[in-house]
């Protein structure tokens, strides 16, 4: 029904950024809400930010002040700007969508980003 794709990640230093994007596709309705999860070995996943269809945007304390989720909603597109990185924000991040309360059903397969020191 939804399909997502995720790019962009990488490895950068400490204090670098990085642009993540996922282009969704599908269900217009799938695509309600969308945002970035992040999760790293032994630790649960978490949210990182979410944004609806009228840029109503939450993100997780952690990366206020530093990450901006942001949406092209002619293309599906949500994008992850993430800068001032730390080491830890290293973690597989996945996009994911849903029709309303976050997390969705949808799942992207995820990008690695990876924060040296």
């Amino acid at each position: 029904q939804v399909q997502l794709v995720e790019s962009g990640g990488g490895l950068v230093q400490a204090g670098g950024s990085l642009r993540l994007s996922c282009a969704g596709s599908g269900s217009r309705f799938g695509l309600n809400v969308m945002g970035w999860y992040r999760q790293a070995p032994g630790k649960q996943r978490e949210l990182v930010a979410t944004i609806d269809r009228d840029d109503r945007t939450n993100y997780a304390d952690s990366v206020k002040g530093r990450f901006t989720i942001a949406r092209d909603h002619a293309n599906n597109i949500v994008y992850l700007q993430m800068n001032t990185l730390k080491p830890e924000d290293t973690a597989v991040y996945l996009c994911n969508s849903g029709q309303a309360l976050p997390p969705g059903p949808y799942w992207g397969q995820g990008t690695q980003v990876t924060v040296s020191s």
